[in-house]
């Protein structure tokens, strides 16, 4: 960040003090992520000068505008004519290999103009060459900006970009930081904005020339003594000593270099990869799929709801259309919106690896946000409309009145709203604010977007996305196993009973809900309040029946036994206490409660297992997650037990067992569940799925026989859909023929 660097105090650079000029673009290169620079004169041999901090520059993904007269030298034309011609081969340069660049960059040779014609070509140098309307005089500005996307710093001054400026000439700049106050901040906006007019090619006062109609100034110039004896000068320094106080600007720009390469060989290849032009994480490009997700969207009008199974890539997939836009507009532009923290840091790796690193997170773990959304707010109206940026914001935060007018002030046209979870937009205050939202471009992202027991909610979800009822796009699970984006997997559901108490309760409530329930349309017609807390009671019954923990121990002790370990398991765990209180379950507990929480007794339960075996807890507050998961996928941590923290687009690498203990009755989380168990692993064969299924058996003469008949046909439907992808369908019918039987249910075919 811009604000980290140390400025004189004045803010004025002079050459032969100790805050020379050479020492202001050096460390501006190494934190900036934009450069605008409006000349009087122009020679590449700066660029030798500062090829440790334009290297560094170029590799984290740094854009160069300029904008520069009409005096070249020879090796400049030839450099800029090669990158017009699109006829010509230009050698292909990593620009993430710092090392690398800063060698090219530091040599004056062939190589060196291959690669500046290399960068110009591919957009990361971008030049206007100008000349007075009048045709008398010189382009002489000498001005431009460095922007690292937050902050900016302008200047301004006598100092060209050539060798000789910043080596030898005796120059002068004054510099104005955008958080220096408001005075200088309105003139880092007047610079930014000469500079815009002009690059733009909307300034009336000059001409704009192609490289080809320079070819002849550049011996008419010569005569001109004071600009052709630049040229003169770059030639005759090059092999001229620094002087001591300019050999020391370089030297600690040569130290922080040095720095930021140990720092990024000290971290995984993620960090490498988002280095660079915005692209594609992976070399391959995005799957087949992914690309006919785009150009659905794309016919859509840029509108969608994907319907794509866990484990099939939704995130990359809308970041894939995102890139899209960026390859045709040159910008970025998205507001993404998810449900939990743990997604939040999940997509802001992702966006990282697709080099796209200009994000603010809008959540309660940045108390900085306000501060950072204003920054962009100001760079997009005031200083560049076509800046690009990344925000993710939970769906909590988003929905608070203050945080939806801030966000929803920005570029309506141009930004992209993705909704990871879309199945979120239909209830609570976010459906209530849809309408407000006018972003023209949207995703919907989810493997399960219909929202259970409301119409009214779906409809508002496929209106909002522009999928008329039918999903823009669909991938779901049967396809994604053909096609080994998945992995195969075998399925055990469990029956499990109610004790006596339990299922006491339990009637008393059924008996109160059939007196809502429509025989008809099978269902209970509208969602009610009475009607939400009897179902929310009948849950909590199912979700924490006692004897799903004897189930439990019998089923790890048999894997146990036939794998030898219970290494790569997941276990959804029931949320809350163990009491027949059944206090809420987002309620503080009293303390001699909170020692018997289910998720301990759970834990429990598969550390007696064997004393082998390691087993840990993976909930909200859990630190250290990213380590706890590099654990698991090595193998050195045995078991995770967990609530809902694993639900909802967490990475879980090398899952190969999995115990379903929280039957809640909602489809939606089994098959978030499932497809989290079936990401492929180059180790990985088959996953293994065991789900307990609480069964109440309700007596045939009771009057709420027949609803407890609709609704249990409806989770053998569950079960049944389970049981169809599996490897072992034959197996799910002979567990449930008791249930089948009891209940007179016939489920359809495979």
């Amino acid at each position: 960040m811009l604000n980290n660097i140390i400025y004189p105090p004045h803010r004025r650079y002079k050459s032969g003090t100790e805050w020379e000029p050479v020492g202001f673009f050096s460390d501006g290169l190494l934190e900036a992520s934009r450069f605008d620079l409006m000349l009087g004169f122009f020679s590449s041999t700066a660029i030798n000068v500062l090829a440790d901090g334009f290297a560094a520059f170029i590799a984290n993904g740094g854009r160069m505008r300029m904008i520069i007269n009409d005096i070249l030298s020879i090796e400049d034309w030839n450099a800029f004519h090669v990158a017009e011609d699109n006829s010509t081969l230009i050698p292909y340069f990593d620009l993430s290999d710092i090392q690398q660049l800063k060698n090219v960059l530091s040599i004056r040779g062939k190589h060196f103009f291959e690669c500046l014609s290399w960068m110009i070509r591919n957009n990361r140098i971008e030049i206007k060459i100008v000349v007075p309307q009048s045709g008398v005089g010189i382009a002489h500005t000498k001005c431009g900006l460095f922007s690292d996307g937050t902050n900016n710093v302008a200047f301004e001054g006598s100092c060209n970009f050539s060798r000789a400026a910043l080596l030898q000439n005796n120059e002068s700049l004054s510099i104005f930081c955008s958080w220096d106050g408001e005075l200088d901040n309105y003139r880092v906006c007047c610079i930014a904005d000469d500079f815009e007019k002009t690059f733009s090619g909307n300034d009336q006062s000059v001409k704009y020339l192609k490289v080809d109609e320079v070819s002849t100034q550049i011996a008419d110039t010569f005569e001109r003594k004071e600009l052709s004896q630049l040229i003169a000068d770059e030639k005759k320094i090059i092999e001229d000593g620094l002087s001591e106080t300019v050999a020391k600007a370089l030297g600690r720009a040569k130290k922080r270099v040095l720095k930021a390469l140990e720092i990024r060989s000290s971290k995984d290849d993620t960090i490498l990869s988002c280095m660079g032009t915005p692209h594609f994480p992976y070399p391959t490009g995005p799957r087949e799929y992914q690309k006919e997700a785009f150009e659905n969207w794309k016919k859509n009008k840029q509108k969608g709801l994907f319907a794509m199974a866990t484990g099939t890539g939704k995130t990359l997939t809308a970041l894939n259309c995102l890139l899209e836009i960026y390859k045709r507009k040159e910008y970025y532009k998205a507001i993404i919106l998810v449900p939990t923290l743990i997604l939040v840091e999940q997509w802001e790796k992702d966006c990282r690896k697709c080099c796209m690193n200009r994000i603010v997170r809008v959540c309660s773990s940045n108390t900085q946000w306000k501060s950072e959304v204003a920054e962009l707010q100001n760079i997009e109206r005031y200083v560049n409309p076509l800046v690009s940026y990344i925000i993710i914001a939970t769906y909590a935060s988003y929905g608070r009145p203050a945080v939806f007018a801030e966000l929803n002030a920005f570029d309506k046209g141009k930004l992209l709203f993705i909704a990871d979870e879309a199945h979120n937009m239909g209830g609570g205050r976010i459906a209530n604010l849809l309408q407000g939202i006018h972003y023209a471009r949207r995703i919907g992202l989810s493997a399960t977007p219909s929202r259970q027991y409301d119409d009214w909610g779906n409809q508002k979800i496929f209106d909002f996305f522009g999928a008329s009822k039918e999903f823009t796009f669909n991938f779901p699970m049967d396809k994604a196993i053909e096609k080994g984006f998945l992995c195969r997997y075998k399925y055990y559901p469990h029956i499990v009973s109610l004790t006596e108490d339990e299922m006491e309760e339990y009637v008393k409530i059924s008996l109160q809900l059939v007196k809502m329930f429509n025989f008809e349309s099978g269902g209970f017609d509208k969602m009610s309040e009475p009607l939400k807390l009897l179902l929310l009671k009948r849950k909590r019954i199912i979700h924490k029946a006692r004897n799903k923990e004897e189930m439990l121990r019998e089923i790890v002790q048999r894997c146990f036994v036939e794998r030898g370990n219970l290494k790569y398991t997941l276990i959804y765990v029931p949320e809350g206490e163990r009491s027949d209180d059944y206090f809420d379950d987002n309620e503080s507990l009293p303390e001699e409660v909170e020692t018997n929480r289910l998720i301990d007794r759970y834990t429990a339960i598969v550390r007696d297992v064997s004393s082998t075996t390691t087993v840990r807890k993976f909930v909200s507050g859990t630190t250290e997650r990213d380590a706890m998961l590099k654990e698991f996928a090595e193998g050195k941590l045995d078991v995770l037990t967990s609530m809902k923290c694993l639900d909802e687009g967490v990475d879980v690498p090398r899952s190969e067992l999995a115990i379903f203990c929280a039957s809640t009755g909602n489809p939606r989380q089994f098959i978030q569940r499932r497809g989290r168990i079936l990401r492929t692993h180059p180790d990985k064969r088959m996953a293994e799925i065991h789900d307990l299924v609480v069964v109440p058996t309700i007596d045939a003469t009771e009057a709420n026989y027949a609803m407890e008949r609709s609704m249990i046909k409806s989770e053998m439907m569950r079960v049944r859909d389970f049981a169809s992808l599996s490897e072992n369908a034959d197996a799910t019918i002979r567990e449930l023929s008791d249930v089948l039987d009891y209940y007179n249910i016939e489920l359809p075919i495979f």
